[in-house]
């Protein structure tokens, strides 16, 4: 039987002001088993205050099984209920919950009443208590203003005068609910209430309710994100990632596009509930005159105008098959990092909307590789939290990195990337290291803390140590998980009002909680994944009144999982931290107001650790895999900064790397009868245009490895293909070209003339023909066992993805405008090239079309002879004199007369690779006893090449310019 008190107090009167009601409503709310609401008028203000205890209430009836009878009954009297509320309650979702209007045409209503009850499990009467005052649902009338309310009590026993009263109290609101002027709520009711609406200018007479008719906003980040958005659309992109900083309103924004672009029907996906339900609150402040539901669990909205769907709900090809593919024209996919997930492909793949947004908190190209490919290579638009703290959206940080000398992480067991949880649970839950963390607190922290903990057992000791430590200072701490009889809602309200410090908890405010009075974090337990540690972070970096920034307090042990920590700080190495004595101070890569403290000890760990680490591609692939959490993708492993020269030379190729890591019967299938193919065919295939990729990508979607398509068809879809990447249909198509239909015969003419006749082995005699125009049709020149071709399939894919990551990533170097265009004082001004190739082009044939100009500071060089350009890859990242890509290169043009000897130098060289398409490398000439020249690189990981007749040298490296 329960016995938790619906109420706080002793006192039956709240007075308002500084006696507020609010508390006492959430309180009753998180124990109520029924909630019986009445209210003249709800205000979206007053309503935000009380959801998350509401949501909170049915998420326990769903998800462990509780009681809950919610019954909401309030007045279009004056028109003054907001619809935005309205849509708010339309979205509660359960089956004993009920939402009806009083329509009151000429009567008045005044009612504020809360009726709560709290039952066990055989429904026997057990507590009650109804509050009838004053104060309708807005932020004044349950905070600050003057409202009385009177609490009234159910007693024992059943019979008791007090208990009729209060049998009373239910009864009468229960004659309003059934009156026929109680209607239901419903989208239409809502419809037609915004049409006739006209609320008063002014606050009713005798009432603190003021009214929520602000205009919404966008910020100054979302308002250059909006921009964006429209450009790329103009472009032609029809998919775009955007990366906005936790705080810095990622929902919001896409709220606004989809009304800028005045979408008729908007889908939202993300994986959590409590993402929806927020999404659902947004949407619904910004856009009320549209219907909202939800197609999660049992409920299935199908016809709203505005959709927020459970990824694993929507998923699901039977639930994807009640919907036309074109049904959305504003598609949002939320915390888009997740977005590799099978279910989420189903979802992208199955849509064609007018536009499809990707949103992420996550900074890292690590993270954002794969996601970024499922938007068509298409970044829209980015900002993490230094540009949100410099525009003063976010505030800043003071991060303190705390030697964890506590805890000994070298014997706690590592396995998949993570630590046994049971070991780190009895490492954590000392005393010695709680004191260690107390000191630390105790010194720096501020008013409000948030601690993250490794599980609820080291949350509880946390708390308790917490409360044993600073009783006496009249300080108090909670732990709050699952389990805890502290709701979430309630222990951040408390915490809000200062009657609480320090929250610990696991991971319930990681991900799309709102907790803009937090400025302090204490993060203690280890974070492999940096998406984590971000989240983490931001929780406390929005801006609340009288906080002036974020203190974070983050222990790191002795384990190279810790590694981390400057990757995400942004530390470029520990060498700049040693010079300060572990202290960085404010800087353009930090933001404003911010700096990091390292402890020293940290920084030797770090500098020995990486001097140990000399990663193998199977450790590289490893170490990917954990941070990722799944198996990574070939465009994850080059966006994590990885050499797939290293992966071919150890292990033969990505696949041949992938079968021995994934362990997999089909993987090694697939790499036992077509690892050749997968590699010289898509891995090594060069491109000098988008084309091949475009072709085979085109090819997939005709499920062309099982039903061969026409040339024709092929060329078609290949068009609309293209067409997906604006940017690179513009860089290689010709304008005439560009202007060309799908079905036209000329571009099925310049189809077959390029990537297909590159397929066939047209383009050189070396090459293999992968592919064959048989009675004009397009078919692999080999076979696919039948049940191999969704793996073949799926991984064909994977290595195009991996391809028009790199090709556009060129093309974007390329356009790439330079921030210096004058020379001063004694500079000279050089043609600058973004690759070696370009160079090359200028070189043979003369033009100085495009070609820009950068000044240097250097004698004895001039625009005749000399050029600069930008390293591409790793093959010279090794030895004394590193170069690294990207690094700006000053060359020397040489021609067969004016090249002297080169053994010995750096040349940049001119080869032709094996399907025919040249190439174009830096290596160090070396020459053997025999006369034979060989082309070294300095990074190991690259073999050595013979040198023959046709490589051509046109330039020798002069000098690395270090910008």
């Amino acid at each position: 039987m329960p016995t938790q008190s619906l109420t706080i107090r002793d006192n039956l009167l709240t007075t308002g002001d500084d006696d507020p009601l609010l508390p006492q409503l959430i309180h009753a709310i998180n124990h109520a088993t029924e909630i019986e609401i009445a209210v003249s008028f709800i205000q979206p203000s007053g309503l935000d205050l009380l959801l998350p205890s509401i949501h909170e209430a049915i998420e326990r009836k769903v998800s462990h099984n509780r009681q809950l009878k919610l019954r909401i009954l309030t007045s279009d009297y004056l028109h003054i209920t907001h619809p935005i509320a309205l849509r708010s309650l339309l979205e509660l979702d359960g089956d004993d919950v009920e939402v009806k209007i009083f329509e009151t045409q000429s009567r008045s209503f005044h009612l504020k009443s809360y009726i709560f009850v709290r039952t066990d499990e055989e429904q026997s009467f057990f507590n009650g208590t109804a509050f009838v005052g004053s104060n309708n649902i807005s932020k004044t009338a349950l905070t600050d203003a003057h409202e009385w309310c009177l609490r009234f009590d159910y007693q024992q026993p059943d019979d008791s005068e007090q208990a009729k009263q209060f049998h009373n109290i239910r009864e009468q609101f229960n004659k309003l609910f059934s009156h026929p002027s109680a209607t239901p709520l419903t989208d239409e009711w809502i419809d037609a209430y915004i049409k006739r609406r006209n609320p008063p200018k002014l606050s009713v007479v005798g009432d603190s309710t003021l009214l929520d008719d602000e205009a919404y906003t966008p910020n100054s980040a979302q308002q250059e994100a909006l921009e964006a958005l429209n450009d790329t659309r103009d472009k032609g992109n029809v998919r775009g990632l955007v990366v906005m900083g936790t705080g810095m309103g990622k929902t919001w924004l896409s709220a606004f596009d989809a009304k800028q672009l005045q979408a008729k029907r908007v889908l939202f996906v993300a994986h959590r509930e409590e993402i929806l339900t927020q999404a659902f609150n947004t949407f619904a402040k910004l856009w009320p005159e549209k219907s909202a539901g939800y197609y999660h669990g049992k409920t299935k909205d199908k016809q709203k105008e505005m959709l927020f769907a459970s990824v694993q709900s929507l998923g699901k090809e039977e639930n994807l098959k009640h919907f036309a593919a074109d049904y959305f024209d504003y598609i949002v996919v939320d915390e888009f990092h997740h977005a590799s997930a099978k279910t989420y492909l189903n979802i992208l793949n199955y849509f064609e909307p007018a536009f499809l947004l990707g949103l992420t908190a996550t900074p890292e190209r690590t993270d954002q590789a794969n996601i970024l490919s499922l938007c068509h290579d298409n970044l829209v638009f980015e900002r993490n939290l230094v540009h949100g703290i410099d525009s003063e959206i976010l505030v800043p940080f003071h991060y303190y990195g705390i030697w964890d000398d506590s805890v000994d992480y070298q014997e706690i067991p590592w396995r998949n990337g993570k630590f046994d949880p049971a070991a780190l649970d009895a490492q954590f839950a000392t005393t010695r290291r709680a004191k260690h963390i107390f000191k630390h607190w105790e010194a720096n922290q501020q008013s409000r803390t948030l601690a993250f903990c490794v599980s609820k057992k080291h949350a509880d000791f946390m708390a308790q140590q917490f409360n044993t430590a600073y009783a006496a200072l009249g300080l108090k701490a909670l732990s709050v998980h699952s389990e805890s009889s502290v709701r979430r809602n309630e222990a951040l309200t408390m915490l809000d009002k200062g009657e609480v410090q320090v929250l610990f908890s696991v991971d319930l405010f990681n991900e799309g909680t709102d907790l803009p009075s937090i400025d302090t974090v204490l993060m203690l337990r280890p974070t492999e994944s940096n998406i984590i540690f971000i989240q983490q972070l931001g929780r406390g970096l929005r801006r609340h009144t009288n906080k002036t920034h974020l203190v974070v307090l983050d222990f790191i042990g002795n384990h190279r999982s810790f590694l981390n920590k400057q990757e995400v700080l942004g530390i470029k190495s520990t060498a700049v931290l040693s010079k300060h004595n572990g202290t960085l101070v404010a800087s353009p890569e930090l933001g404003e107001g911010c700096f990091i403290n390292i402890d020293p000890q940290i920084v030797s760990f770090w500098q020995e650790l990486s001097k140990q680490l000399r990663y193998s591609a199977k450790e590289e692939f490893e170490n990917l895999t954990n941070h990722l959490g799944h198996r990574p993708r070939a465009v994850e492993f080059y966006r994590a900064g990885h050499d797939f020269n290293k992966v071919n030379k150890q292990h033969g190729s990505w696949l041949e790397l992938v079968a021995t890591m994934s362990n997999d019967a089909d993987f090694q299938q697939l790499a036992d009868e077509h690892k050749t193919f997968f590699l010289n065919a898509i891995q090594k295939m060069s491109m000098t245009k988008c084309f091949k990729a475009i072709l085979l990508e085109a090819y997939l979607e005709l499920d062309g490895f099982n039903h061969p398509p026409t040339v024709e068809a092929l060329s078609a879809k290949s068009w609309h293909v293209l067409s997906r990447y604006p940017q690179l249909k513009t860089a290689d198509l010709s304008e005439q070209n560009q202007r060309l239909a799908a079905d036209s015969s000329a571009w099925l003419k310049y189809w077959l003339n390029n990537p297909i006749n590159a397929f066939v082995g047209g383009n050189t005699k070396q090459g293999n023909a992968w592919f064959n125009n048989t009675d004009g049709k397009l078919e692999a020149s080999f076979t696919v066992a039948p049940a191999l071709i969704p793996f073949f399939h799926d991984f064909v894919k994977e290595l195009v993805d991996l391809q028009l990551a790199r090709y556009t990533d060129r093309e974007q170097k390329k356009t790439t405008p330079l921030p210096i265009q004058k020379a001063v004082n004694d500079e000279t001004l050089l043609p600058y090239y973004p690759n070696l190739k370009i160079a090359c082009g200028h070189f043979k044939t003369g033009s100085s079309n495009d070609v820009e100009f950068m000044p240097i500071d250097m004698h004895n060089v001039s625009a005749e002879t000399h050029f600069l350009a930008r390293a591409s890859g790793n093959s010279m990242n090794g030895g004394k004199s590193p170069i690294y890509d990207g690094d700006l290169l000053l060359l020397e043009f040489v021609t067969p007369t004016s090249a002297g000897s080169i053994t010995g130098l750096t040349m940049a060289i001119e080869i032709q690779d094996e399907s025919g398409d040249d190439q174009y490398l830096l290596r160090v000439v070396q020459k053997d006893d025999l006369g034979q020249y060989w082309l070294k690189a300095n990074n190991p990981d690259y073999q050595t090449i013979p040198a023959n007749e046709s490589m051509k040298t046109f330039a020798r490296l002069k000098k690395v310019i270090r910008e």
